[in-house]
């Protein structure tokens, strides 16, 4: 068994058994808390930077499948587990999560206090990293954690965004429409048609517009204005992304005039998650701002402000939209319990909405499934 190192910026060194693939990462190290969808984790772009840890002891135990990508690929720079489980048991499995981690180059370390890792980071916030199975010098691997980039003033989004435009045409499987509201509405009326700005966005996003009846055209994030409305849409759905919304100011600009050109004179919804949200944050004049260590799991508590009622929700996101920069004719719509930050905004009199969580989760609840519908009602201009 190969050792593996996992040294911070503070100093601190953690020892484990190396798994995956060889070689030595730099990125941000963050925790997330949710017991399953690990594939659904390394897939995801949002994570790109960054090396994951885990909270849950054992991580592996129903191996992975390609359905349960999110993306072509795992973005993420390194896997942290307490235990990587030694067997594979789950018929929907064709493979396991090491032999995963080693076709796509994702280096593992295992045997990591984990507990540790999350109240340290808990206190101090989320550190610089640097996961190696090469050099093993505690000193060397903290210098280079401490000079490495982080994520701080960088435009990750591009380096996950597509090159061309595409279109999507798969819906959600008869299972999960089952369990949620998504679907209900999909037959009523014409086909629409939804502009997707991919900036990493995550496979079951486009899935769930097809599932409420949408024809969806996927594009850049890096795509202006113009070129978008050229393709005449019903509705605008701006994605999920990796890193700092602050150094996008293209995309910034982009939907701030798509807020004019489309939402206000066309009445053209638009629909932001994640990123998503926190670029029209943004266009609207609001301030964003770096979480201590930032929310990740799929058992986050969220009270929708409209109705009171809370829901369960999966998150990823280490940046967050400050409420009290918004304009007054931008209101809060949903609030995280834990900490109080903003989950949502809303536009008082123009069809634009987002969401700093993930209603499209998978895995995760499926509480806020409804937030599809809400567009689709939007695009329809029913009240």
């Amino acid at each position: 068994m190969a050792t593996a190192k996992l040294a911070l910026e503070d100093g601190t060194v953690f020892s484990g058994i190396a798994f995956g693939a060889r070689g030595e990462v730099d990125g941000e190290v963050v925790f997330n808390t949710s017991m399953t969808g690990y594939q659904e984790i390394l897939t995801d772009p949002s994570y790109h930077g960054q090396i994951v840890a885990m909270t849950y002891p054992q991580i592996g135990n129903y191996g992975v499948n390609e359905e349960d990508a999110e993306s072509r690929r795992p973005w993420v720079r390194g896997f942290v587990v307490r235990e990587l489980s030694a067997r594979v048991s789950n018929f929907r499995a064709d493979g396991s999560l090491e032999s995963y981690l080693v076709r796509n180059g994702i280096v593992g370390i295992e045997g990591v206090d984990t507990r540790a890792l999350v109240r340290l980071m808990r206190v101090r916030g989320a550190l610089k990293g640097i996961l190696s199975t090469e050099d093993l010098d505690d000193a060397s691997l903290v210098a280079r954690a401490q000079s490495s980039p982080g994520l701080i003033g960088r435009d990750l989004a591009r380096e996950v965004m597509p090159a061309g435009i595409s279109t999507w045409d798969r819906g959600l499987d008869q299972t999960f429409r089952m369990a949620s509201s998504a679907g209900e509405i999909a037959s009523e009326g014409p086909c629409p048609h939804v502009v997707a700005l991919d900036f990493g966005m995550k496979w079951n996003i486009p899935r769930h517009l097809v599932d409420i009846g949408c024809k969806v055209t996927v594009v850049p994030g890096s795509t202006s204005a113009d070129e978008i409305l050229e393709f005449e849409p019903d509705g605008i759905f701006v994605s999920n992304g990796p890193g700092d919304p602050r150094p996008l100011t293209e995309a910034t600009h982009t939907l701030r005039t798509l807020i004019r050109t489309a939402a206000e004179s066309r009445g053209i919804p638009i629909f932001g998650i994640c990123l998503g949200h926190q670029l029209l944050g943004q266009a609207f004049g609001a301030q964003t701002f770096k979480l201590k260590f930032g929310h990740r799991g799929a058992n986050h508590p969220v009270r929708n402000q409209s109705t009171g009622k809370i829901e369960i929700t999966t998150q990823n996101h280490g940046f967050a939209v400050d409420p009290s920069t918004l304009p007054p004719e931008v209101v809060p719509s949903h609030i995280n319990l834990n900490d109080q930050t903003l989950e949502g905004l809303r536009h008082t009199r123009l069809p634009v909405f987002s969401v700093q969580y993930h209603p499209e989760a998978s895995a995760g609840p499926h509480d806020s499934a409804y937030l599809f519908d809400e567009f689709r009602r939007l695009i329809r201009g029913d009240s």
